[in-house]
């Protein structure tokens, strides 16, 4: 698996209220992180760039800003280093090259095999008809 390292002072963070149960600590403490990361101002090869750009992620708007939100932990610093982690799988899974598939043809046996059968099934299936006497 190869690894793009990111630019954390390319990663914008902005602290915003969780959502969910949590009681007091939800109302009053903005812990949970939004990370917005913009793939064409980046210092990333071109090529992991237009990778990134065309995944069908809902999480990449039409601008080519990644938004992720993360709120698991009560802790900020550990949110945007789940935010962190998070862009560096997505970032990650762009990078690989994805491998051409080449096409084969099929065997003259292959086919030959293929061929018989469908006959053999053609005469199975003939003398399922009426008898006719």
């Amino acid at each position: 698996m190869m690894t793009v390292p990111i630019n954390p002072a390319e990663v914008e963070f902005s602290a915003i209220r969780a959502q969910g149960p949590g009681g007091q600590n939800v109302n009053k403490v903005s812990c949970a992180v939004h990370a917005r990361f913009d793939i064409a101002a980046s210092s990333l090869p071109d090529a992991v760039k237009t990778r990134l750009l065309a995944l069908r992620d809902s999480r990449i708007t039409q601008a080519g800003v990644v938004v992720l939100k993360a709120q698991q932990s009560r802790s900020l610093e550990q949110n945007k280093e789940d935010a962190m982690r998070r862009l560096q799988a997505l970032v990650d899974s762009a990078a690989e090259v994805p491998l051409v598939r080449r096409p084969t043809r099929p065997t003259r046996g292959s086919q030959r095999r293929r061929l018989d059968e469908k006959t053999r099934s053609g005469q199975v299936k003939a003398l399922r008809g009426k008898i006719s006497e």
